[in-house]
């Protein structure tokens, strides 16, 4: 066997630590350094840092607030509309860091929190402000983040300090009530979509410390990434004229000792938190073009099928036309539609069950 010379081990050797030594310098570089310029389509975009403020806060909430269902007049049905009303947790948007003036939200948002945008190579700063009765944190999908940034513990029931002191969880692990937490996430390219999905997609944020629980008092949002070829100022797409966002859940209000049937009165099939066409304000203009992100989040009976009347949608995973999408747990899509055959349609789930416990609401295409 012929042995390779010492001094060429020594240079091989040399090559491999260089080659790791700019690896981890690159990948432990400040963001900024990283993703200074994005060059597209022959235009440039400077990545800017974004900041929000939101709060978590104990609100009343109403699956049904019109006591109806609003378009056919009916009454709720039992036992799904037996009782409406329920002591909720939300996420709130503020102006600035005071936290005094809330921003406004679009009603069609409903239980979600803020859509937090960015464009990819943003940095997103969260001032997360916990103003409810029990820990919370804000836990992104889709987006890049460390340790303290996860917003998520490992729901053992462990120790906190320890698992911390383990490297296990980071320090916006969860917020104490009366606390805040600045969470930094970075948009990077495989944050946002690629060529063939449209000019935005959608991500979730929730809390993760009790994380089963933490979505069912009602804390999830979403978070849209624009690619910067499509970016406005404001990061939203340039190719689509209105933009909607539904989720797809049940929300589990039962309590320990219910029987079945209390149990299944208190699973409400939602879509944004509303029951029997209670979500309001899906409407748009002929013409328009509208970009549907669809979010799933539950358990095993969470399979949903979105379907619209009407019309189709693109779904953009596929490139290909359809009116019935379909989310699991934990899911996000995105589709495209062309709003050109007015009136008021339905949209709502087709599994049978959820259909008739309520999981329905109505969207409008003005002439």
């Amino acid at each position: 066997m012929i042995k390779a010379p010492v001094y060429l081990k020594i240079t091989v050797l040399i090559l491999i630590v260089a080659t790791v030594a700019a690896l981890t310098a690159y990948l432990t570089a400040p963001h900024a350094k990283r993703t200074s310029a994005y060059a597209v389509s022959g235009a440039t975009y400077k990545p800017v840092t974004r900041t929000y403020y939101v709060a978590a806060e104990n609100v009343a909430w109403d699956y049904a607030p019109a006591g109806k269902d609003p378009f056919s007049g009916a009454p709720l049905p039992h036992p799904w509309g037996d009782q409406t009303k329920y002591d909720k947790v939300r996420y709130v948007e503020y102006t600035d860091a005071s936290f005094t003036v809330k921003k406004p939200q679009p009603a069609w948002l409903g239980i979600l929190g803020p859509i937090i945008r960015a464009v990819e190579g943003d940095t997103i700063n969260v001032v997360f402000y916990n103003k409810a009765s029990k820990p919370y944190s804000m836990h992104p999908h889709g987006v890049h983040y460390d340790k303290d940034n996860e917003g998520a513990t490992m729901g053992t029931g462990a120790d906190d300090s320890a698992m911390m002191n383990n490297g296990l969880e980071g320090k916006g692990a969860e917020v104490m009530p009366g606390q805040k937490f600045t969470y930094t996430w970075y948009a990077y390219p495989d944050s946002a979509p690629k060529a063939g999905e449209g000019g935005s997609k959608v991500w979730w944020y929730h809390s993760h410390v009790d994380t089963v629980q933490d979505t069912y008092d009602g804390l999830l949002g979403p978070i849209v990434i624009t690619a910067a070829k499509y970016a406005r100022p404001d990061a939203t797409p340039t190719d689509v004229d209105k933009e909607f966002v539904t989720l797809f859940m049940i929300f589990d209000e039962s309590k320990p000792g219910m029987t079945a049937a209390q149990k299944e009165a208190s699973m409400k099939h939602t879509i944004n938190g509303y029951i029997f066409d209670n979500l309001p304000g899906l409407v748009m203009d002929k013409g328009d073009k509208v970009r549907w992100y669809l979010l799933g989040m539950g358990n095993e009976a969470d399979l949903h099928t979105p379907h619209w009347h009407g019309g189709v949608v693109l779904n953009r995973e596929t490139n290909t036309y359809t009116d019935v999408m379909e989310l699991l747990p934990g899911s996000m899509k995105t589709v495209d539609m062309v709003a050109d055959n007015p009136g008021t349609w339905m949209f709502h789930c087709h599994v049978d069950d959820h259909f008739t416990a309520g999981m329905t609401s109505m969207f409008t295409i003005n002439p």
